[in-house]
Formats: C-alpha cells, structure tokens, sequence
C-alpha cells in the first residue's frame, strides 16, 4: 500500500513538472500560456513518458503543427521527460452576450465587423476573416446588415434566391463553404432600398432571426459603415459576443472608428481588436512599399484603448480585383501572403473571444407553467 502511495505522489509531481513546463510557452493567439488558458484536457504520465492532449478554444488549423512542436519541446526539456507526444484539437464553444438577450439557435457566437466611415474595406475585411475562421476549421455564417448597399453577392459570386422550405423561413446561401444571408438575395442588384430606418432594422431582424442557419460557430456580421440605427439595433436587439473594428491608418478613418469604438463600448459589447487595412501599398510593378495613408494608426488606436491590435493589411489590387470577381483572396490564393495575414486576424480574434465568458444559456431548461 506504501508503494501504491508512493508511486501515485511521484505521478502527482510529476504531473505538477509537466504543467510548469508547458507554462513556459506562451500561446502568441491567446497571449498566455495554455495552463492558465485552461486549453489542457489531459496529462498523461508514464515513467518517463508524457501524453499531453490539448483543447483550444478556437479554430487553429493553420498552427496546430507548431503549437504541438512548441508543446513537445518545452515539455522535453523539463528534467526526467524522455518523451512527449501531443494532440491537439479544436471546440468553439458559446460565449456571453449582452444582459437582457438570448443567443440565436443553432448560432454559438456573433462577431460584429464594423467602421466608423465608408470606404476603409469592411466587407473586404468582413468576408476575407469568415473565409479564413472557416479555413481554420470553424462553421462560418456571414450576414450581410448593410440594406443599403449589399456587397456580399457579388463578393462571393453567389446568384439566385434563397429556397424557403416552409413559407416562412429562409434558408442560406452557400458559397466556399459559407452560409449566406443578405438582402441583395431578394432584390435586383440595381434596385435601390429607398427605405426609412424603422424598415430597414425590421429587414435586419428578420433577416437574422428567420434564416435557417446550420450550427454555426461563428456569424459574422458585416455592418453598414456608421453608429447609426442599424449599429444601435444590432446592439439593442442582437446578441453579439465581439466587435472588430476596421480601419485605415488615416487620421480621419481613425477619428471616426473611435466613435464605432465608443458605441460598442456603451452597449457594452467587446471589442475583439482593431485591424488596419490598407496599411502600405505595395506596387505591383515595382514592388515598392509606401505608407500613402499614415503609418502606425491602428496600432496607436489599439495601444490607447487597451484592446488586440489583430493585424494590418496591404493595400494590393489582387485583393480588389479577387473580391470585385466573386472569389475573395483566401480562397483565391490561400498561400499569398494576404490570405495568411487574414487568418492571422481570424485566429487572434477567435483566440480573443474564447477567453471571454461562456454562455450558459442552452444548458438552462425552459420553465413551463401550467395551471392543472
């Protein structure tokens, strides 16, 4: 029985060792180590052997390779460790919303994507980082909010309208394995929405919460540019886990992605980061760098509110010409170096949200009175 003690305290320890050695490796997405990230399913302890198996809270299927390698070689070099094998897997899980609202079925998390002004390429942005989340492994949904002026069709070569099953609901779109909803679906693409605001938040609403989507990990939402009605509806009435802010690094783009910062501030939905676009342009004759917007603005914009500066982006005309002809740049071109920093923001913005609070909403049973 001594031994049986003994041998189960060493374990222990030895258990102990392995956890400290893999602190000493900080996850670069979650910015802390996978110990305290809580992502350690499973410790496996067999003489000199170790079995690590991780669960990380976020797609990662681009750097599942070099975690493990990163994993293997802090724990190997902690003393008495021969060997270590890792595996690592991936589980999105629900994470909390505003107070008073309920998450949509069958949708674990909405991420917002919004600017303060046009023409800083949101819905590039928006529709590059849902291709990229579901590039890393995740079940992406995009809605297009933008009633006014809907660019996610044409962005993702989608024609045709949407089927409804039962006269009553929507199902989506599919595109590069996208679920897809917008308004631009139900009207000619050169009819324009002369509509007031009250309309145009119904056909949100409505647009969001009867569209059949298909256990989603991720929605992302591409907002119209502003802090208007359709910015407060979707923060009164929509149950959004995290924001994206997009900007460029001219001081006017960033005066007003301030103002988009503050309003999700006072709704009091997270920010998830900041992502500068159009950063530097490269020639695409030459190959000559120029920063003809500013240098830096998202940067400083992210350091002076305290939140992930998620990664910036070049302003290139394959990323325009992609997009204009339905098939954006991380499906068109993977392995270029934009497509790679899409997924880059895609991971650090999935990492970010996944060490927010969980929502416990689908595990509360509905309380039902009935009068007997």
């Amino acid at each position: 029985m001594a031994n049986t003690t003994q041998d189960r305290t060493m374990a222990e320890l030895t258990r102990e060792q392995v956890e400290e050695a893999i602190k000493s490796y900080v996850e670069p997405h979650l910015e802390t180590d996978l110990v305290t990230a809580k992502s350690i399913k499973d410790i496996q302890v067999d003489g000199d052997k170790v079995k690590v198996d991780i669960l990380l809270g976020f797609p990662a299927k681009g750097v599942q390779d070099e975690i493990a390698a990163a994993v293997k070689s802090a724990v190997e070099s902690a003393d008495g460790v021969a060997a270590c094998d890792v595996s690592i897997s991936s589980k999105v899980v629900a994470h909390s919303v505003q107070k008073s609202l309920k998450p949509i079925d069958n949708v674990k998390n909405i991420i917002a994507v919004a600017s303060g002004k046009g023409g800083v390429g949101k819905s590039t942005t928006a529709v590059n980082l849902a291709l990229a989340l579901s590039a890393e492994g995740a079940r992406v949904g995009i809605l297009d909010a933008d009633i006014y002026g809907p660019s996610q069709p044409r962005m993702l070569g989608i024609t045709g309208k949407p089927e409804s099953k039962d006269g009553n609901t929507l199902e989506p779109m599919m595109s590069y394995h996208l679920q897809a909803m917008s308004i631009g679906f139900l009207i000619d693409e050169e009819t324009p929405m002369i509509w007031r605001g009250p309309m145009v938040t119904q056909a949100l609403e409505q647009l969001l919460n009867d569209t059949n989507w298909d256990e989603l990990d991720y929605l992302v939402i591409d907002l119209p540019p502003g802090t208007g009605d359709t910015q407060l509806t979707l923060a009164q009435k929509v149950p959004v886990s995290g924001a994206i802010v997009v900007t460029t690094p001219q001081d006017i783009a960033l005066l007003d992605a301030r103002k988009g910062f503050k309003m999700f501030e006072k709704v009091e939905v997270p920010v998830l980061g900041i992502v500068e676009n159009m950063s530097i342009h490269i020639c695409s004759k030459c190959g000559h760098e120029e920063h003809i917007f500013g240098e830096g603005g998202g940067q400083r914009m992210a350091e002076q509110y305290g939140v992930t500066f998620l990664g910036a982006l070049p302003l290139e005309t394959r990323i325009r010409e992609e997009t204009d002809a339905g098939k954006p740049t991380v499906v068109a071109e993977p392995e270029a170096r934009p497509s790679q920093i899409y997924r880059e923001i895609a991971r650090k913005a999935a990492a970010k949200l996944s060490r927010q609070a969980k929502s416990y909403a689908a595990k509360f049973p509905n309380i039902v009175i009935q009068n007997n």
